[in-house]
């Protein structure tokens, strides 16, 4: 009983769980999944042994080997007909974020549907290649159709997914997503009320839990949901004691949902409630898995920090891809070139960031140059720069200009552009405006061929202070 090799946390984070520090000092962070599953699922059409016999009104359902079940395959059907458009309506009228767990052959059977999510700007985490058991496939076989998944994922919905759940999931599957590298986060994890780390073969993998009871999936099991009321009373009873707690230990709330279950009407009426209760509440943040991930890779790093030689690929580029600004590019290229303990450190992971920026060409140079903003802008104005770059332009003091000296910067931004058809670039953390309109007026001069080595040369200082920052 004191064997330390014990592969399972039945610890966790303990009788005192971080704070959460969710945004808007939110007591919970409520997270909605719309498994989209309908086309995914086993059939002899797709080339599986038998129906499929999980998740449908016909509650003990049995697998019919070699033979379709039609009143399963119209169950399913009905998922994407009908149910999915019902919730995509009452979440989009609400404006409240999703995230799609998206099984990928589903999603290719229906392209019109995976264009919807992107027109509401959904998060589309895959949910694996097919709706199907996996706990008997070899690894090799899961592994195959993961990266399937990720192939087909990426080309039906136009990006990668950054989230995983396998849902039907294996002993292996945790560890090919982990050696995959590409995943900011894993959901095959029901174990917390609150994101955390696992250690993989690349670094810490961050796992985001998920729900099996706070699950519309409850109405298609033994002693599950009869009716929406039932289904409203514990979704309610689950947010209002998470808001209590959340005065001093916020969590989150997972509700799972699917297309064929709660998108018929008896039951999406009991959902329209319960989000129309979730709304009537302040110190609520709605959000979708990447971003309740990407706030805790922020805020909450795995013990002993970030070390960029011991982090997997997806991780990596989160943490550094914004280094350079927007261009993600240059952290993957270093990534992928290989990290040393040499780069755990700013000056050692600029030199290597640098190397990989030098080495572009000419013309993504140039987009590097041309993706900065212009120095007390539009943008600035609009409340649009980056995190960084409104931190950097706020220590300058170009956050607070007079009329007379915004006028100014903008006639010297516009000039500056129309002699060398990028923005002028400085690092401007530190320096005064007194010094940045001088250094305006004196580089204006310069040939277009010197003043494009300065903005680089700039890009690179920029890189070094957002460096300094992160890292020791």
């Amino acid at each position: 009983m004191t064997d330390t090799k014990y592969p399972r946390d039945l610890v966790g984070y303990g009788r005192r769980p971080p704070n959460a520090a969710w945004p808007y000092q939110a007591r919970v962070a409520v997270q909605f999944v719309i498994n989209y599953e309908e086309g995914g699922e086993n059939c002899i059409l797709h080339g599986d042994a038998g129906s499929e016999a999980f998740l449908s009104e016909i509650v003990g359902a049995t697998s019919w080997p070699g033979q379709r079940h039609m009143n399963m395959e119209s169950i399913y059907e009905y998922g994407a007909r009908v149910g999915y458009w019902r919730l995509y309506e009452m979440f989009t009228s609400r404006k409240l974020p999703v995230t799609v767990f998206g099984v990928a052959t589903a999603m290719a059977r229906h392209p019109e549907i995976v264009a919807s999510m992107n027109d509401a700007n959904w998060e589309i985490a895959t949910h694996g290649f097919k709706w199907i058991e996996y706990k008997d496939f070899k690894k090799e076989q899961e592994r195959a159709q993961i990266h399937e998944a990720i192939a087909l994922h990426t080309q039906v919905a136009g990006t990668r997914p950054l989230g995983f759940y396998q849902g039907r999931c294996s002993a292996d599957t945790l560890n090919i997503v982990m050696e995959e590298g590409g995943f900011l986060y894993s959901a095959d994890s029901y174990a917390d009320e609150l994101p955390y780390w696992v250690a993989g073969p690349h670094g810490p993998q961050l796992m985001v839990p998920y729900t099996l009871d706070a699950n519309d999936m409850r109405f298609a099991t033994p002693q599950g949901f009869n009716s929406g009321d039932q289904f409203f009373s514990y979704l309610k009873d689950s947010f209002d004691l998470l808001y209590a707690e959340g005065a001093s230990t916020p969590r989150m709330l997972s509700i799972g949902l699917h297309c064929r279950l709660v998108g018929r009407p008896g039951r999406a009426a009991a959902l329209a409630r319960f989000l129309d209760y979730v709304q009537s509440h302040d110190r609520v943040w709605v959000a979708t898995r990447l971003d309740i991930a990407r706030h805790w890779i922020k805020h909450h790093p795995p013990v002993g920090g970030y070390k960029p030689s011991n982090m997997p690929r997806a991780l990596f580029i989160e943490c550094f891809g914004d280094i350079f600004e927007h261009t993600p590019i240059i952290a993957e290229r270093t990534h992928t070139k290989g990290l040393t303990s040499t780069q755990n450190t700013a000056t050692g992971l600029h030199t290597a960031l640098v190397r990989e920026m030098r080495a572009l060409s000419n013309s993504d140079k140039l987009q590097l140059i041309n993706a900065h903003p212009d120095l007390a802008g539009r943008l600035a104005l609009a409340k649009q720069l980056t995190v960084d770059s409104t931190s950097e332009q706020s220590s300058a003091g170009l956050d607070s200009l007079t009329d007379q000296e915004r006028l100014k910067f903008t006639t010297l931004n516009d000039a500056y552009k129309k002699r060398f058809g990028f923005p002028f670039i400085m690092a401007v953390k530190g320096r005064s405006k007194v010094e940045i309109m001088s250094a305006f007026e004196t580089r204006i001069k310069n040939s277009h061929d010197a003043e494009f080595n300065t903005a680089l040369e700039q890009i690179e200082r920029i890189a070094a202070l957002r460096l300094h920052d992160r890292l020791p």
